[in-house]
């Protein structure tokens, strides 16, 4: 599971994300950090052109 699902099922909490940012950036992973993550375009963006609030806003909205 990727981090996303992971949060969504509640498994991990938000926080975690930066552990999975270094664990990618630390590897050979061809996928960006964004597929890594599981993340869509819109999270994406919202983390990249926002800030990890909004990301985690956006999260937020679709947990079980």
């Amino acid at each position: 599971m990727n981090f996303k699902e992971l949060y969504l099922s509640g498994q991990i909490e938000f926080e975690d994300i930066d552990d999975y940012s270094y664990k990618w950036g630390m590897s050979d992973e061809e996928r960006t950090l964004a597929q890594y993550l599981g993340l869509n375009a819109e999270e994406e963006d919202a983390w990249v052109s926002d800030s990890e609030e909004a990301l985690k806003e956006l999260l937020d909205k679709q947990k079980k």
